[in-house]
């Protein structure tokens, strides 16, 4: 059984984040032939493991109730994948938090084909602190995550 350490589960699939969080929207365009090469590196975790954050997990893809964890030596970031999406205009998915994370919220990962025929990488994500070392961080937390969210869309390109 989950054990997610916010309520909102889910609330990255549509965009809709709620508040009492900080929320995080960062897209960059990719190249117009490599939606669906974008979005296997996002579900088959090439994207995840080629960002330079170790990350764990014993499924060979992206699907609802997987677990995984990133983190860096006493740091761990338990995660579950809450959603999934694979058609012809959206390819990701969105994992939340679960008790004993740093921050409690959700982030999703999403390759997506416009109108034009563009395609684009989201990462959206909404959290707060959750751990006393977060909430002693403050205001650093947000800029590493926004540096996260552009290293995935620089790393994205070059996998695609």
């Amino acid at each position: 059984m989950s054990t997610f350490s916010y309520p909102e589960v889910g609330a990255t699939r549509d965009g809709a984040l709620p508040p009492g969080y900080r929320h995080l929207r960062y897209r960059t365009r990719l190249r117009s032939d490599s939606f669906r090469a974008a979005g296997e590196a996002v579900l088959t975790w090439r994207l995840h493991r080629r960002v330079g954050i170790p990350f764990q997990t014993v499924a060979d893809r992206a699907a609802p109730g997987v677990r995984v964890a990133s983190g860096l030596a006493w740091l761990s970031a338990p995660c579950e994948i809450v959603w999934t999406v694979d058609d012809d205009g959206r390819i990701g998915f969105g994992y939340g938090t679960l008790a004993g994370h740093p921050v409690a919220g959700e982030e999703s990962f999403v390759v997506s084909r416009d109108e034009a025929g563009e395609v684009w990488f989201t990462l959206t994500s909404f959290s707060r602190p959750a751990r006393w070392y977060t909430k002693v961080a403050g205001p650093l937390v947000p800029v590493l995550q926004r540096a996260y969210a552009r290293r995935c869309g620089s790393v994205l390109k070059r996998l695609a």
